[in-house]
């Protein structure tokens, strides 16, 4: 059995912290790493946020243009 594939770079992050990740899976890991290195939680969310700025930006300009699918059954 393969084990999960977990982001090489909470692995790096967890090893430098010496975190043991025998039995974690990636969300446990992420979990437990933004509790005990916070600022490192913080910096892989503005790198990824910067990374996919423009498929995030293209997203919401679809969404500008279309609408959301859900958008019928809004009551509001």
């Amino acid at each position: 059995m393969n084990a999960p594939h977990i982001d090489p770079e909470l692995l790096a992050q967890a090893e430098r912290l010496g975190i043991s990740v025998a039995g974690m899976s990636e969300t446990q890991l992420r979990l437990h790493l933004q509790k005990v290195d916070p600022a490192g939680a913080e910096e892989r969310a503005r790198r990824w946020a910067e990374d996919n700025a423009e498929a995030i930006a293209d997203h919401n300009a679809r969404i500008a243009r279309r609408g959301l699918i859900s958008d019928h059954f809004r009551k509001w």
